[in-house]
């Protein structure tokens, strides 16, 4: 089993960089304040993300890949500190790497969320991370698993996180339909991101979409000059 220690590369707020001769923003946890997203359709799950990593208020990287793969079918969405979530990843992409070898098949997306949700949960009082499971298996099809900070697991049809998904309960809830196909989840998802991304500060920058289906896996970018636009009423 890959050991974890989340608290290595942090910058902290202690008083090791923190003093009058450092701006505020070099004092800051890099953060993928961010906004997540995943909908399940008949035959596999649209996931998304945004594309903005920040420290504090400065912004240290603006096309941030926030779609982590952690096996061939799997992928994860990732939230909170940029650190933590990467490590976390990282181990249960090691683990899952294992375990496919010794079933000698494709794992199932339910025990990634699982090596996740244990792993969020022994660690919970150190590590910043709100996870989106999401992927297809022979046995379930496409399946997305919420895993929030403290290590809960639920599974749900379509799931949203992040600093930006607090602007968008209302609109998804509004939007989301029953057996979409995916052409109109990659829709739902495009437009969701893009309205977090108009109200939260900490979203921004491309919106990054992916749907995985048997098949295997199919990747899009969408620029910000070419995401929708919402008016004010």
């Amino acid at each position: 089993m890959a050991a974890v220690m989340p608290m290595m590369g942090r910058i902290d707020g202690g008083s090791r960089c923190c003093s009058n001769r450092h701006p505020d923003w070099m004092c800051e946890e890099v953060s993928t304040g961010t906004t997540i997203m995943a909908v399940e359709f008949d035959g596999g799950v649209v996931i998304g993300a945004d594309s903005r990593t920040t420290t504090g208020s400065y912004i240290a990287n603006r096309v941030t890949d926030k779609l982590t793969p952690i096996h061939d079918l799997i992928f994860c969405c990732r939230s909170g500190s940029a650190a933590d979530t990467q490590a976390i990843a990282d181990a249960v992409t090691y683990q899952l790497g294992f375990h496919s070898i010794e079933l000698d098949e494709l794992p199932l997306v339910q025990t990634a969320a699982n090596l996740f949700k244990d792993m969020c949960y022994k660690y919970r009082e150190e590590l910043m991370a709100g996870i989106i499971v999401a992927g297809w298996d022979q046995r379930n099809g496409g399946q997305v698993y919420t895993v929030p900070m403290g290590g809960m697991m639920v599974r749900q049809p379509f799931s949203i996180g992040g600093s930006g998904s607090t602007y968008i309960y209302g609109y998804v809830d509004s939007s989301y339909k029953p057996g979409m196909t995916k052409d109109e989840c990659l829709d739902f998802t495009m437009r969701a991101l893009a309205l977090a991304m108009d109200r939260d500060g900490s979203s921004g920058g491309v919106v990054r979409l992916a749907a995985i289906t048997q098949g295997g896996v199919e990747r899009k970018v969408v620029s910000g000059g070419q995401l929708p636009r919402f008016p004010l009423a």
